[in-house]
């Protein structure tokens, strides 16, 4: 177990709207549904992922972030690890800190060491919450306000873990229908005063803490199964977003974003779209 210095100029994130200067993926080389572990992957088990084009729709995506001057690390894959593409649930950086978990679902277990591995390789300290399970699809940031989705990916003790952590932090506990598997794919943070949202997903309750915080931009159930949330900002404005969402993106337009539109309907498939497929290490005002 080991954490960052405070010195440390390779990792921070504040935000989830900073300009993103470096972000970890993975190709789906080995994708596939070995297991229903989401809504989504129950409804294409039979039809299956054509691994050629999902290849090719990641390749354009991170064609895409280098054009935007996004520096863009690809971790190895591996064919026991179907689900690897999704690498923003492996880790999470919180400030100067990167934190890797223990994975929930045991089709995923391992997938942690990998990311262990380049962190290692490149000299860059993290702190390993050993025993949690928590993933970074229920980790939302925004400067001192840290979201984490309740689920069954993300359980009470590792959040309480995260609070004696980061003890000049908010943390706010989030439940959710856990059918909607992790936060990121009901709620999400675009700017400081933003916020996409699948109402449906949560308790009025819930509904009114983060409506008192943001302006909450409407996701419908339809657009929520194509994964309407789950964008990634990488600053300035601009927004990567699923060309099929197309009522999320006449809203994110009519705000003055500039969407980013990345075809990677094979990889949703299995559940994840541009957020669950990055994981950021480096974001700067």
């Amino acid at each position: 177990m080991s954490s960052t210095s405070n010195q440390n100029k390779k990792t921070f994130c504040a935000s989830e709207y900073d300009v993103l200067k470096q972000v970890v993926l993975c190709e789906p080389q080995y994708m596939h549904i070995r297991e229903e572990i989401n809504e989504t992957q129950k409804k294409f088990k039979d039809e299956g992922i054509h691994i050629e084009l999902a290849m090719e729709q990641h390749q354009q995506f991170v064609k895409t972030l280098k054009k935007h001057n996004v520096d863009v690390v690809l971790l190895p894959s591996l064919e026991r690890y179907p689900e690897q593409v999704f690498t923003r649930d492996i880790g999470f950086t919180l400030g100067q800190t990167i934190f890797v978990a223990e994975m929930a679902a045991k089709v995923r277990h391992g997938e942690e060491n990998i990311v262990r591995e380049w962190l290692e390789d490149e000299k860059i300290s993290y702190y390993h919450l050993g025993g949690d399970h928590i993933e970074g699809g229920d980790v939302i940031i925004d400067r001192d306000t840290i979201y984490i989705g309740v689920s069954n990916r993300t359980n009470q003790g590792a959040i309480g873990h995260i609070q004696s952590l980061l003890t000049e932090h908010e943390v706010v506990a989030v439940p959710f229908t856990e059918k909607y598997l992790h936060l990121d794919c009901v709620f999400n943070v675009i700017s400081p005063t933003e916020a996409l949202i699948y109402p449906d997903a949560m308790s009025k309750k819930e509904r009114d803490i983060l409506g008192s915080r943001y302006d909450l931009i409407t996701v419908t159930e339809e657009e929520q199964f194509t994964l309407g949330t789950n964008v990634l900002s990488i600053g300035d404005k601009k927004i990567f977003s699923l060309p099929v969402n197309q009522h999320v993106n006449e809203q994110l337009r009519n705000r003055g974003y500039e969407v980013l539109e990345v075809d990677i309907t094979e990889i949703i498939k299995s559940g994840g779209s541009f957020r669950c497929c990055t994981l950021p290490v480096l974001r700067g005002e």
